[in-house]
């Protein structure tokens, strides 16, 4: 098993247990000095893909969900992420939680930062952190950003 920190869209337990069946939820945390953004506007979909990136703030951080990763979800992931693609990369970040500190992977965006996401996409991510027990502050807050409407 592999520890992997969920954000955005993936904090929804129940789109994490269709996307890694083999794979229970350890509760979740937070990536402290990171800050949410979006890049990979460009690429295709609509609007800007969610990603995080280290923050000049100290103070800044993201909520995430952390899950334990069998060997097959673990490839299913990497596949639905696009890191055999190059379009997100895996690296190793420490998550805050209350029993302390862990060391997980995470997906980080392979591109430049910039660009609006979707309101639909903003949205969906608003309704994942809430359904993972975020709270309300940075639902909320989630839910007040700047985005594009499509269509």
């Amino acid at each position: 098993m592999t520890l992997y920190a969920a954000y955005g869209s993936n904090l929804d337990p129940m789109r994490m247990h269709l996307r890694a069946p083999h794979s229970p939820g350890r509760g979740t945390g937070w990536l402290l000095g990171w800050r949410l953004t979006f890049g990979g506007e460009d690429l295709g979909w609509e609007g800007a893909l969610a990603t995080v990136v280290e923050a000049d703030d100290a103070a800044s951080q993201v909520f995430v969900g952390l899950y334990d990763i069998s060997d097959a979800d673990e490839e299913a992931l990497d596949e639905w992420e696009g890191s055999d693609l190059g379009l997100y990369t895996k690296i190793r970040v420490r998550i805050a939680t209350l029993e302390g500190d862990v060391t997980a992977w995470l997906y980080v965006l392979d591109g430049y930062e910039g660009g609006l996401p979707s309101a639909r996409y903003l949205g969906l991510m608003a309704d994942a952190a809430e359904a993972a027990g975020a709270p309300t502050d940075y639902v909320e807050s989630l839910r007040q950003r700047p985005c594009q409407s499509v269509g």
